[in-house]
């Protein structure tokens, strides 16, 4: 007999195994699950300061759309009654129309596409729209803030591509140009990718794109974690610094759906880009979830910029004081951030791993990350925090709060006062701010029939 393998925990998996077990019926299992739900939802939604930078609560609009009836409706293909398989559509294809423009209003794009039901996806779609098996691109390693879907063992190693690294300074936190410059003449890259987990500070997308330029060499933004900051007006925009297709993610600093965003202007790309997308790696795309990105985009053209520039003043603030309490933060010379996260190195108090779980302890939900100088033996233990803002200022909290929330973090991390202790403050400060800010109060129509 051959032996079982599991990438899973296996105590996890034990627990589930045993509940079902015990169960007396497929209703009762079926009560586990909604337990389940329903306990994340008490501690997560209403107990916890949620500091994880990929995260960020939806409006309450975004939140009914995603139960919405269109939700078990099919409808593949493009927008318009002749490109569709299914008849019955021409609602749907209002809803799609009106995404794919509000999109385009948001990120003064000329083009954009609504049926990543990933980020990832998005990525594949460029590389395989953009790129041959074979070709040399390069993107960031992992221990500066890059991310699998454009490193080897993600899309980009899927699509048969030999994957160089960008240069990068490693106090400054950004491209080194010089050293890039060599290494992109020598590779003649097909594509950069520019984008990160770990993001501070703006790229030089300009000053890539120039130096790419005389081989056709094109930039490609992953703006996952900024695609927020940047249709707010407080980031880089990488399509107008010469960037040829932008993708991200319709979560985090975006605050609708999870799910995938992609933007372009060049003409050229459109059927490529989307070809790609259909019939290649999107079929049936959720439209509930189509629905919930379009009002996300709505909402979006109303506040996203006041909260976006909270977030950052939020970012910047939380970071600072935690740089006063005694822990140490990166790119303290140059501000902390400009975006929505702050990085922690908190080798000196055992670690990232050690350090998230002492805090999970006082329901302050943040994530190991590697640093700079970690490597890739260090993946499960890295030395730093990555620690986000975009939740909590959905809920209203401003900087004082974040002197709160510093307090709170240095408490558990450097003074070693009791977690539980430290949980009740914690939940008291969440549950002083129960309403959520930036967003429209519940559409009518929105909520779903009962």
């Amino acid at each position: 007999m051959a032996t079982r393998i599991e990438v899973h925990d296996a105590t996890r998996l034990r627990w589930a195994r045993e509940r079902i077990e015990v169960a007396s019926s497929p209703r009762q299992m079926l009560d586990e699950v909604v337990g389940a739900v329903v306990r994340n939802a008490t501690w997560r939604g209403s107990e916890c300061l949620n500091l994880l930078a990929p995260e960020a609560p939806m409006s309450p609009t975004v939140r009914a759309l995603l139960s919405a009836e269109v939700g078990q409706r099919a409808a593949e293909g493009h927008i318009g009654p002749e490109q569709r398989w299914f008849a019955g559509t021409r609602h749907i294809d209002e809803i799609e129309a009106l995404c794919v423009e509000l999109l385009k209003e948001v990120f003064h794009a000329d083009y954009a596409d609504h049926r990543l039901v990933a980020s990832m996806i998005g990525n594949l779609t460029v590389y395989t729209a953009m790129t041959r098996p074979g070709d040399t691109v390069m993107s960031l390693t992992q221990p500066m803030g890059g991310h699998s879907s454009n490193r080897p063992d993600g899309p980009a190693g899927v699509r048969g591509l030999h994957v160089e690294d960008v240069p990068m300074d490693a106090t400054e936190l950004t491209v080194d140009l010089d050293a890039f410059a060599d290494s992109a003449r020598r590779l003649r890259p097909t594509l950069v990718a520019l984008g990160a987990s770990m993001t501070l500070f703006p790229l030089p997308v300009r000053e890539i794109v120039e130096i790419i330029r005389p081989w056709g060499g094109r930039v490609f933004f992953d703006g996952a974690h900024q695609l927020g900051l940047i249709a707010g007006g407080q980031f880089q925009d990488p399509l107008a610094e010469g960037a040829a297709v932008m993708t991200g993610s319709a979560g985090k600093t975006f605050s609708g759906p999870q799910s995938g965003v992609i933007v372009w202007n060049d003409p050229s790309l459109t059927e490529p880009l989307t070809t790609a997308i259909f019939p290649t790696l999107a079929a049936t795309h959720q439209v509930n979830r189509v629905a919930a990105l379009a009002a996300a985009a709505a909402e979006f053209l109303a506040f996203g910029e006041a909260y976006m520039a909270q977030i950052v003043r939020n970012a910047q603030a939380l970071a600072a004081a935690l740089e006063a309490h005694g822990i140490t933060m990166l790119g303290a010379h140059k501000g902390f951030t400009r975006t929505h996260q702050a990085i922690a190195d908190v080798r000196a108090h055992g670690g990232g791993l050690k350090v998230a779980r002492l805090l999970e302890g006082a329901d302050i939900i943040v994530n190991k990350n590697l640093l700079p100088s970690d490597t890739s033996a260090d993946w499960d233990r890295p030395g730093g925090l990555r620690i986000g803002t975009t939740e909590v200022t959905r809920w209203g909290m401003k900087e004082p709060e974040m002197e709160l929330i510093a307090a709170f973090i240095a408490d558990v991390v450097l003074r070693r006062r009791p977690a539980e202790a430290v949980r009740k403050d914690a939940i008291a400060l969440r549950r002083s701010f129960p309403s959520l800010h930036y967003c429209y109060p519940l559409a009518a129509g929105a909520a779903p029939a009962l």
